[in-house]
């Protein structure tokens, strides 16, 4: 597959029997939701909220992660040398937590937007017989509920939150356990996602992988990342074949 381009797909639709799709960042531009609930969270504990830019960079190593990077670096704003604004983090996290999942369940969609030509890209996947997954770090009771609040869950065989494996990405545990579910091998299921973590896990599963270069890529150029393809929309997905 060439770096820059998905015709190895395009011209070979029998190279694949399923694909795995990432959804923060991939299918649905959910920092909108991320910011408000991260911030409603702040405010709850009596702390300095953050920009979304801040966020941003925070997103995709599930929602645990984000929340206590957000507590930390709320902290070390306020002073604190790095260990201490990791254990202020640390003991303000059962609390945060319980605030977040609150706040986020209250807004869930309503900041978020299907990207353009996701629709049209995993129609187009489904119309050449792949069984699709979405696999995401974020929480299965968060999951669910936006796709289907985003009319995308229709599209789905199977939807795997950050939480039902005993790892998250970057390690390759979803993927296989994913492969596994599906009943396809990983060399035949193709990876989709936004970021590094998505790639490492494909690499490390075996899966080839294909990144969106929008999203979110915790603030470094997507292109830079091993990756096997790349598109500017999941449309290209449904690019007419030669």
């Amino acid at each position: 597959m060439s770096p820059s381009s998905l015709n190895s797909i395009d011209f070979d639709p029998t190279r694949f029997d399923a694909a795995i799709v990432d959804l923060d960042g991939t299918t649905i531009d959910t920092l909108g939701d991320f910011a408000v609930a991260v911030n409603r969270m702040l405010e709850d504990l009596g702390l300095a909220t953050l920009p979304r830019e801040r966020i941003e960079l925070m997103i995709g190593k599930g929602s645990e992660h984000l929340i206590l990077s957000a507590l930390q670096y709320v902290a070390a704003a306020d002073g604190a040398e790095a260990p201490a604004a990791l254990a202020r983090a640390q003991a303000q996290f059962e609390r945060g937590w319980e605030r977040y999942q609150h706040h986020y369940l209250a807004i869930n969609g309503q900041h978020a937007a299907v990207y353009p030509g996701v629709v049209e890209g995993l129609q187009a996947l489904r119309d050449r017989g792949l069984k699709l997954a979405c696999l995401t770090n974020k929480p299965t009771a968060f999951a669910k509920p936006l796709l289907a609040e985003k009319g995308l869950d229709g599209f789905f065989e199977l939807v795997f939150g950050g939480d039902a494996f005993e790892r998250k990405k970057p390690d390759p545990l979803p993927l296989l356990k994913t492969c596994e579910a599906l009943g396809m091998q990983p060399a035949r299921t193709l990876m989709i996602g936004d970021s590094s973590n998505d790639a490492r896990a494909a690499r490390a599963a075996g899966c080839p992988v294909v990144l969106v270069t929008y999203g979110y890529n915790h603030g470094e150029p997507v292109r830079a990342v091993d990756a096997d393809g790349f598109v500017d929309s999941l449309a290209e997905l449904a690019a007419p074949r030669d």
